[in-house]
């Protein structure tokens, strides 16, 4: 790609910027693919759709595909691509199933997988085979995937730039260091969710509206339901270690009920760099759609004279037990991360469902992870097979518990 044009061609060919950089949004209908939407909205000089991609949700779809023209739509449920098939424009590329979302990630420069949960492991994979630049969302595809996606990424011309808003405060740090040798620790930051001053006892009444109810941050329910209990932080160290190589004694969690310091790198010197911002996920979209230049348009841009305190903690391992569960998943390695986020994901999918406690998803986790078999995972299948015995378990534990 040459440099960015600032010169356009329209109204009506929006996002067809000369120059600009294609696009693909797959999940474009959830939380963070409806804010990328607007991201790219907002800098039609610099970003262009090229594919669009969701699973169920056709009307959105529908509607977002009026507005951008992409050359390519994907849409995973083959009765939603009927629905859509018969409003789409003329020429359009229609792309249907798992092999369709995997079709579209291999369109554009920049592919943005937002995909919920290890769904979006096969969109990471075909992004990153194809070479793309992979603005990524979906943290499970490193937690359950990432020694395999290691493996891939050594043997193509592909790079990731995270979108997680930790995880990009990192990446964001670690531009002013030469090396990982330099980095002493990296420190994770969590607001402690909506439940952070609860006691063991509070947990226990937990409803599903409370839990989805977090204080700083617009999300998903699936993802949020992990912000309130803490299993995002785990989620997330996993993460960075598969993202930055860094050993997992030399990462930690800080509770910052402020959500405005993202993520912070300690240096080998004593120097600590933080990302600063108001809680927007628009500006580590951007970022990573961007990159390595930065956006024009602020997002999350702060107040300092209404910035009054800025405090932090540590988390309550024995009363948020998912953040433990998945640290030890994590440095146990191999099958365990994969089946720590199926259960994880079955879980939280009975909690939304209305079928057990709050207090019942680290339960299942817990107990799943213990029947790991400790497979070592050395393909795409491996990881597979690891997951749907995860997902097993977990089942069997729900079914004993109704």
């Amino acid at each position: 790609m040459g440099k960015d044009s600032t010169v356009t061609v329209g109204a009506a060919a929006a996002g067809k910027a000369i120059g600009a950089k294609g696009i693909a949004v797959i999940g474009s209908t959830g939380s963070i693919g409806r804010q990328a939407v607007e991201v790219v909205k907002d800098n039609m000089d610099r970003f262009r759709i090229v594919a669009l991609a969701a699973n169920r949700d056709w009307e959105t779809l529908a509607v977002q595909v009026k507005e951008f023209r992409p050359e390519v739509v994907a849409v995973g449920d083959p009765d939603a691509a009927k629905r859509l098939a018969a409003v789409l424009p003329k020429g359009t590329d229609l792309q249907v199933g798992s092999a369709g979302l995997c079709a579209a990630a291999g369109t554009g420069d920049v592919v943005l997988n937002c995909v919920v949960g290890f769904a979006g492991l096969e969109v990471t994979i075909a992004a990153l085979k194809a070479g793309k630049r992979l603005a990524l969302a979906n943290k499970e595809s490193l937690v359950a995937g990432g020694e395999v996606v290691g493996r891939i990424m050594g043997s193509t011309a592909c790079e990731i730039v995270p979108v997680d808003s930790e995880h990009c405060a990192i990446h964001q740090c670690l531009r002013s260091s030469t090396g990982g040798s330099e980095v002493a620790r990296l420190i994770i930051t969590s607001s402690g969710g909506p439940f952070r001053e609860f006691t063991s006892e509070r947990l226990a009444g937990i409803t599903v509206d409370q839990a989805l109810h977090h204080p700083n941050w617009v999300m998903g329910p699936k993802i949020t339901v992990d912000s309130s209990t803490l299993m995002n932080k785990g989620l997330e160290v996993i993460e960075a270690h598969m993202l930055f190589g860094t050993p997992y004694p030399r990462i930690e969690v800080v509770i910052h009920p402020q959500s405005i310091v993202h993520s912070m790198v300690e240096f080998t010197d004593g120097a600590t760099l933080a990302q600063l911002s108001s809680p927007d996920m628009m500006l580590p979209i951007g970022y990573a759609l961007g990159y390595p230049s930065r956006l024009g348009v602020a997002y999350g841009g702060i107040d300092w004279a209404a910035l009054k305190k800025l405090e932090f903690d540590q988390p309550d391992r024995q009363v948020f037990k998912c953040l433990a569960i998945a640290e030890e998943a994590g440095r146990r390695g191999g099958a365990y991360p994969a089946w720590m986020n199926a259960a994880n994901e079955i879980a939280v999918e009975a909690f939304l469902a209305g079928r057990i406690g709050w207090l019942d998803i680290a339960r299942i986790v817990e107990d799943t992870v213990a029947a790991c078999d400790g497979a070592d995972l050395g393909s795409v299948e491996d990881v597979v097979d690891a997951d749907r015995k995860g997902r097993f378990v977990a089942r069997k534990l729900l079914e004993e518990m109704a």
